[in-house]
């Protein structure tokens, strides 16, 4: 019973985290933009999420190592820096579009203005990672995170034209748009289903959570069923924008504007549901990035590392995640728009990809560090594939970043 209860758990915060502010942006933009013609990109993505964390937790289960440990001692030093120069970088943007996520989700429910709780959510998810045990931060911020069903009540509240709907799902280029925009909004929908501090974080919570080959089976059902879950969440805020947003010729640029079907559909209910929704999504998203920060930093370089260790014993661990959130801080009260960030870290996420893609799939297939654990044939034929699909939105993410001026 305990261990059905586990698995039962598990699934559920795989849907409640799967879904952060990258989610909630992208695909409430490509929604008001495109309709449900890009839905095809996320199922992609959500097939690829569950093979690249099914392969990084079995990795860390087998041999006890987090990524960056393994990537270090299997590629060496210089196709280590590499890769965590690429993947710091872009986890620190995203470290910087969660918080404002979090702060301008909290503007929602307040009314206060997003800069002045830049800090106290900064501060916030340095305490959490500080104090709270890593089963309850996850737990809790995953199963809050299920309120952003919402979206899928909502849009069964507002009635659309079912059948309307379902003939978008054909992949077609709108007339307003064009096929550059249509390909850039594709990769950065792949992107926002592939951020690789998901990956950084799974591998280093099953290490700190000491998992063991035992526990692969359940690990490999909350995947194959959590992230599908999370993946219709994040369809069903595209086609709530698709219904509200599109006919109307709002394209989203606020946060705001991604809530505005959940209040037209299910009304002041439904939006207080959206809004913990969001708040506990962002948040969650937050401690996980912050945390793959120093999980890279620390796994890389060698030095004492794990959310149960104090910062007196993990103090380089520690330090740079403080620093992490103190640049992201800085970025923020800039003035910059965390909406933009959100939108090019999404981008940029799946640029870096294949630095961090290819290693994981060398290492899976390594008798060395997998034993009898090595990927089977057919998961490695579906490895190659979704290698050549990053491959190809890797290379050609800046190119249609300029040719579309990131999409405008």
């Amino acid at each position: 019973m305990k261990r059905l209860l586990g698995v039962a758990l598990g699934i559920l915060t795989a849907i409640g985290g799967f879904v952060d502010i990258g989610d909630l942006v992208t695909n409430a933009v490509v929604g008001s933009r495109f309709g449900l013609s890009l839905v095809w990109v996320v199922v992609i993505g959500v097939v690829g999420i569950i093979l690249f964390a099914n392969m990084s937790g079995r990795v860390a289960a087998v041999s006890g190592r987090a990524t960056f440990e393994v990537i270090r001692e299997r590629l060496g030093p210089r196709a280590g820096l590499a890769n965590l120069s690429a993947s710091f970088l872009i986890n620190l943007m995203t470290v910087t579009a969660e918080i404002g996520g979090v702060a301008l989700a909290l503007q929602l429910a307040s009314s206060v203005y997003y800069l002045l709780w830049i800090p106290v959510a900064a501060v916030a998810v340095w305490l959490v990672i500080w104090r709270v045990r890593f089963s309850i931060m996850e737990n809790v911020t995953g199963l809050l995170g299920l309120t952003l069903v919402s979206f899928a009540v909502a849009l069964f509240l507002l009635k659309p034209d079912w059948g309307s709907l379902a003939g978008q799902l054909a992949p077609a280029v709108p007339q307003q748009e064009t096929v550059w925009s249509y390909s850039y909004y594709a990769i950065a929908l792949f992107g926002a289903a592939l951020t690789p501090y998901e990956v950084f974080f799974f591998s280093s919570g099953a290490v700190e959570e000491g998992w063991k080959a035992k526990d692969l089976a359940q690990s490999r059902i909350n995947v194959l069923v959590g992230f599908p879950l999370g993946g219709l969440l994040s369809i069903s805020i595209a086609a709530c924008a698709t219904v509200v947003l599109l006919p109307a010729g709002i394209s989203v640029t606020s946060l705001s504007q991604v809530v505005l079907p959940v209040a037209e559909g299910a009304g002041k209910l439904g939006l207080a549901f959206v809004l913990v929704g969001m708040v506990a999504a962002t948040f969650g998203a937050a401690l996980e990035t912050t945390l793959s920060s120093g999980y890279t930093l620390a796994q890389f370089f060698g030095w004492s590392w794990g959310k149960f260790r104090r910062p007196a014993q993990a103090a380089r661990f520690h330090l740079s995640m403080i620093v992490c959130l103190l640049v992201g801080i800085g970025v923020l009260t800039t003035g910059v728009d965390p909406v933009l960030v959100t939108e090019y870290s999404v981008v940029f996420s799946a640029i870096a990809l294949p630095l961090t893609y290819l290693p994981i799939l060398i290492v899976a297939n390594d008798p060395q560090y997998m034993r009898e654990h090595v990927n089977g044939r057919a998961v490695n034929a579906l490895g190659m594939v979704y290698l050549v699909i990053i491959l190809v939105a890797s290379i050609a993410a800046i190119p249609l970043m300029i040719v579309t001026g990131a999409g405008s």
